[in-house]
């Protein structure tokens, strides 16, 4: 196994056990164990326990990146009010790799309440996400301002997260979920259009 082998597979057992047990549940014995490498062999590539929580919710981060932007290629295109939506949408699916990556996620958003050196990589990746909604919102509505297009994406961002984490722990159907996810992108589109 090369490096970046062993990186990811340990990155991936990171994300698997912090979704199995939590942030506060993580230990590097468990983790090497579910990695299939050494203790001293994550040490050696992360440093500590911190170094282990920031290069796993960047991982976790770059899975979600690959997973709402991969289109086939042969598929149609999408409009930019399609792009939007399906960004979205792919965070609320019903596959493995995106629900334990939104389990991870939410793990790291609630402990960075008792981790705070988690808290500015949490804002960063929080941020790249909002930046990123902010610029699919200002292609289907390129006449909108910067803020405004920035607090509407704020506003998507924190829907999606709490729709997902409602959906996670079973409160709420997927297809439910889902169609509230629509409905507030109607609502923030129809808010832009007005300014």
């Amino acid at each position: 196994m090369i490096v970046s082998d062993r990186r990811t597979a340990i990155m991936e057992a990171a994300a698997r056990v912090i979704a199995r047990r939590g942030v506060r549940g993580l230990r590097v014995e468990e983790l090497a164990a579910e990695a299939g490498v050494s203790t001293a062999l994550i040490y050696y590539h992360f440093k500590d326990r911190a170094g282990i929580l920031r290069r796993t919710l960047e991982f976790i981060n770059d899975r979600a990146a690959a997973y709402t932007t991969e289109r086939d290629p042969d598929a149609a295109p999408l409009d930019p009010r399609q792009e939007l939506e399906q960004a979205l949408l792919l965070e609320l699916q019903d596959d493995e790799a995106v629900r334990e990556n939104s389990i991870a996620w939410g793990e790291l958003r609630a402990s960075a309440i008792f981790e705070p050196h988690l808290r500015e990589d949490l804002a960063k990746a929080t941020l790249i996400w909002v930046q990123e909604v902010a610029d699919l919102l200002g292609r289907v509505r390129p006449m909108a301002t910067a803020a405004g297009l920035a607090v509407a994406a704020e506003r998507l961002t924190a829907v999606v997260e709490g729709l997902s984490m409602r959906w996670l722990s079973g409160i709420l159907p997927l297809g439910h979920a889902r169609e509230l996810v629509v409905d507030a992108i109607d609502a923030e589109l129809a808010r832009l259009g007005r300014q």
